[in-house]
């Protein structure tokens, strides 16, 4: 028989003595058209698995990646990097910040991070970023004076445009005026008035100022060079009383009142 293999194996028993005969058939002997059905259906078959072995790819890939950033030091950090320091040194930053060394850069609580540094009492705001592969860069914002109040033996303490005393000086730095305050902070009334005060003034003004004192919030005193004084009152009309101290300093007189900017007494 064409297209067909054939083997005789010998029955025993009852049938012992009869030829059996098994008959393969050969490719050849399959319809084309069966042959074309079955090799669309394992297509189909093929089509149907590769979006679930993609995905299964995919995932396996992603898995290994995650792993690798979150899980292991490789992309850990190596490098803190500081800027913006002035004052302070790189050194006190990066000590403030306590990050892990070779911890995963993408666990760095980058939160938490900012606020260790800006609890330093010379910055004033940080901004903590990631960049890769490995550095942690940190940039700092120091405060920035505004008046030096004495401090007895110590020197001075710097205060910035917030009221806050975040570092104590020998010496007033050239051109900050002294600022006479029983208890300077954000929240002493007599410190904002000094602010509000200092905040008005013309640059001819700041030019001449050697010191503002803040008895009470309506007994404001400037000192300027040459022994001259302001009467400036309480700090309402700051802007008024600055334009009007300014258009005097060119007269003779030592004291100039302008607690009451419409009525000035020179002295």
């Amino acid at each position: 028989m064409p297209g067909a293999r054939s083997s005789k194996i010998k029955g025993n028993g009852a049938g012992e003595g009869r030829n059996w005969r098994l008959v393969r058939a050969d490719t050849d002997a399959v319809p084309s058209s069966v042959r074309r059905f079955m090799a669309r259906a394992r297509r189909r078959r093929l089509r149907a698995l590769l979006p679930w072995a993609v995905g299964a790819g995919v995932v396996a890939v992603i898995g290994a990646l995650v792993w690798m950033v979150y899980g292991t030091s490789l992309l850990g950090v190596r490098e803190v990097r500081v800027v913006g320091a002035e004052t302070l040194t790189s050194a006190q930053v990066e000590e403030a910040a306590a990050v892990s060394m070779r911890a995963p850069l993408a666990r760095v609580d980058l939160d938490a991070v900012q606020a260790r540094v800006q609890a330093l009492p010379a910055v004033d705001r940080a901004v903590v970023s990631r960049s890769w592969p490995a550095t942690i860069e940190i940039e700092v914002v120091e405060r920035r004076p505004v008046a030096a109040v004495p401090a007895g033996k110590d020197g001075v303490t710097l205060i910035d445009g917030a009221g806050v005393a975040y570092r104590t000086v020998s010496a007033a730095p050239p051109g900050l005026p002294l600022a006479r305050l029983a208890a300077p902070g954000p929240q002493d009334v007599n410190t904002r008035s000094a602010l509000t005060v200092l905040a008005a003034l013309t640059d001819e003004l700041r030019e001449q100022l050697t010191e503002i004192s803040v008895r009470a919030p309506a007994q404001i005193r400037l000192e300027l060079r040459g022994h001259r004084t302001i009467i400036w009152g309480d700090e309402t009309q700051s802007p008024t009383k600055a334009t009007v101290s300014t258009a005097l300093l060119k007269r003779p007189e030592n004291t100039i009142d302008v607690s009451a900017p419409e009525v000035v007494t020179l002295r």
